[in-house]
């Protein structure tokens, strides 16, 4: 998944985005601070949101099923990896990836997921914290067998 294919997305999505949040058309473009002008243009499917509408509406509506859905998770999650290829944060909170994610290795409660929509790889502890996030399969591997030594 890339910024282009993103923000295609994105703008695919902002109208049903605006109205389940009972958003204007006035409302929503001074949320995202661009203009209604743009705004009604990238509903019409005539311009794609730019980059950085695209992580304000990520970001502002990461919640959204409508975004959730299309992206296949926490839409930040997907902004942050297009930015960096691995992701090894502060532990992070997850559902356990029960919906968008298959398990491709478990260990001692421990699991590495891979995305069905985005692709990317993760790595959950036994409480469903985040330890790192990649496109990179490599990378994720590298560090799953690194954990597998440890546990």
């Amino acid at each position: 998944m890339d910024r282009q294919f993103i923000m295609q997305i994105t703008s695919e999505s902002l109208k049903l985005i605006r109205t389940e949040n009972n958003f204007t058309q006035d409302k929503m473009a001074e949320i995202l601070g661009i203009s209604k002008k743009t705004l009604v243009q990238i509903e019409k499917d005539r311009t794609l949101a730019n980059w950085t509408t695209t992580i304000a509406i990520c970001a502002l509506f990461r919640h959204s099923p409508t975004l959730q859905n299309k992206i296949g998770g926490d839409p930040m999650e997907v902004i942050e990896l297009t930015a960096h290829d691995v992701i090894i944060t502060p532990k992070e909170k997850t559902l356990g990836g029960y919906i968008w994610w298959k398990n491709i290795d478990e260990f001692k409660n421990h699991r590495l997921q891979q995305n069905y929509l985005s692709a990317h790889y993760r790595i959950l502890d036994d409480e469903n914290y985040r330890v790192l996030s990649t496109f990179d399969e490599n990378a994720a591997m590298e560090k799953w067998n690194e954990m597998k030594k440890i546990l």
